[in-house]
């Protein structure tokens, strides 16, 4: 069942949803049986996942003055801000929707992340870029998030449309919000950067995971 399931997800959703489906349903398996509410074996374990191949799409030189153009023009500040600090910042989409102002220290220029997806801190350096936008938000705060939203979780949740607007305007297509985040680290490749400090900057644990950005590097 659940590998005929694996393999309609992949058909209707994509490869890569699919293996994450196939991960999540290992998970509350294996919780399962940790807590005695189960007592086979995993039906997710020996399911072979689809192949896949790593995303290195970003912003090309040609495409960030369209882009930067879009973003001047979007009428939504709260939307307008969360994506440029993405790209400022090229924390993860999760944390930056999370962002509170007590994280954020403006004499020392830095946010620290108390929780990432490597289930670590991060601390974080802010450009004088990014810390204009959130001086000019901190002004007007009224919330302890930075993108406040209407939601039970209190802060800006769902940016899909909004980043459709931006996109339409821009003329670009094949951009994902994430790719904000492999933006800044291309850049950095592209200006010379290390790997270490390009995987410093992202917070990754693996050095594998940087290494998409060794082509970039060489080039």
């Amino acid at each position: 069942d659940i590998q005929r399931l694996h393999h309609e997800v992949g058909k209707e959703n994509g490869t890569y949803g699919a293996n994450r489906l196939l991960a999540l349903l290992s998970v509350v398996f294996n919780k399962a049986i940790e807590f005695g509410l189960w007592d086979k074996t995993n039906p997710a374990h020996g399911i072979k996942k689809f192949k896949e191949h790593s995303r290195d799409r970003f912003l090309q030189s040609d495409e960030l003055p369209r882009f930067f153009q879009a973003l001047a023009e979007e009428t939504n500040t709260i939307f307008r801000d969360y994506f440029l600090i993405s790209l400022l910042t090229g924390a993860r989409c999760s944390n930056v929707l999370q962002m509170k102002w007590e994280e954020i220290s403006f004499d020392r220029n830095e946010w620290r992340i108390p929780r990432t997806k490597n289930d670590t801190a991060q601390v974080v350096t802010l450009t004088d870029e990014a810390v204009a936008i959130l001086t000019a938000r901190q002004s007007k705060a009224s919330s302890q998030y930075v993108f406040p939203g209407v939601g039970q979780a209190g802060h800006l949740s769902d940016p899909k449309k909004a980043w459709a607007r931006v996109l339409n305007r821009a003329g670009l297509s094949n951009l994902r919000i994430h790719d904000l985040r492999r933006t800044m680290g291309s850049w950095q490749a592209k200006t010379g950067a290390s790997l270490a400090i390009i995987g410093k900057s992202l917070n990754h644990k693996c050095t594998a995971t940087t290494a998409i950005y060794a082509r970039l590097d060489l080039d």
